[in-house]
């Protein structure tokens, strides 16, 4: 079952489901990423329920409470993390919810089902010393002989190492998630105001500041582009390039931030909202309030920035308990 990573053609040629996705993406404006996390959840739901032979169209009637319930502790028995088994469960609730609602099935099968209780664990946030480290890393970092490669491959070697410190500036100091990242253009950056136009989560668009040394390292980045033929200001061009060309992936950035976390001397298990998480910690212990730092990050709700308020007490519980002769 958790094997399935994408969904069949004739999953999706199913009329219940191609309605549901067009729904989605038609009122309710949701994002790529978001469909295809619907997709690969419903078809694990069908796969369990009917094999991964069936074909559409599905009896969707038949999916009753047990077995909606069998559905979610299989996936609890194979050790998914709760925030998996929960996102699984939504996505099944709203599909069936709109199966109701267009008179497709009488009942909501994972109405009333509750998602497994999430570790309350604190994100993972950096000191400011660690990241100052883990910003210096691509600077740092050997060169390859300039007189044993080819002009081209001489090119790109020096343009990656720009833009691996513009990638990790940007992430820092804008504190924006990794596909948003992934997802910029040029045109949506304006260093006269010092802002980037960033596209998060249900495609709501939002400004977030860029602080100076990330504007300079994008200029360097993007000026070093140049000379792979990939001129300054053309529309619709990625913004970060690989080897071949193509728009940088977010797998690409994770594996480059855990060679840069280990050259750094930080936890190779690093990942990229680690930088995030960071910034949003070291402006609320800075004295920022917890609503603009919502707003920068993008929160449609406040009860999720509040989590980065635990993380700046937990740190001054840690400063007490080493520096109060009676902690």
């Amino acid at each position: 079952m958790s094997d399935i990573v994408q969904p069949s053609i004739a999953v999706l040629a199913d009329p219940c489901l191609t309605h549901f996705f067009n729904y989605l993406r038609g009122e309710r404006n949701a994002s790529d990423h978001t469909l295809n996390g619907y997709r690969i959840d419903v078809a694990q739901c069908i796969a369990q329920l009917w094999g991964l032979e069936a074909r559409p169209p599905f009896p969707w009637k038949e999916l009753d409470r047990y077995a909606a319930r069998r559905f979610l502790a299989g996936f609890q028995k194979t050790g998914c993390a709760p925030t998996t088994t929960g996102r699984k469960l939504s996505a099944l609730r709203s599909f069936f919810r709109f199966l109701v609602r267009e008179g497709q099935v009488d009942v909501n099968p994972f109405a009333g089902l509750q998602a497994p209780k999430k570790d309350k664990r604190l994100p993972a946030v950096l000191s400011i010393p660690e990241v100052n480290r883990l910003l210096d890393a691509p600077q740092q970092a050997p060169a390859p002989p300039a007189a044993d490669l080819p002009p081209r491959a001489r090119a790109f070697a020096a343009y990656a190492r720009l833009r691996d410190i513009a990638i990790l500036e940007l992430l820092y100091s804008t504190g924006m998630r990794l596909g948003e990242l992934t997802g910029l253009i040029e045109e949506r950056i304006d260093y006269l105001s010092g802002v980037v136009k960033v596209r998060g989560k249900g495609k709501k668009e939002r400004l977030c500041p860029m602080g100076r040394p990330a504007a300079r390292a994008l200029r360097a980045a993007l000026a070093a582009r140049a000379a792979l033929g990939v001129a300054p200001g053309r529309r619709g061009a990625a913004l970060f390039l690989n080897v071949h060309g193509g728009a940088l992936t977010p797998r690409s950035i994770e594996r480059l931030l855990k060679k840069y976390a280990l050259q750094a001397g930080l936890s190779p298990q690093l990942s990229p909202h680690a930088l995030r998480h960071s910034f949003a910690t070291h402006l609320l212990d800075a004295g920022a309030d917890l609503r603009s730092v919502q707003e920068l990050l993008g929160h449609a709700s406040l009860s999720t920035t509040q989590i980065y308020t635990h993380v700046t007490v937990e740190r001054l519980k840690q400063v007490y308990e080493q520096a109060h002769p009676r902690a």
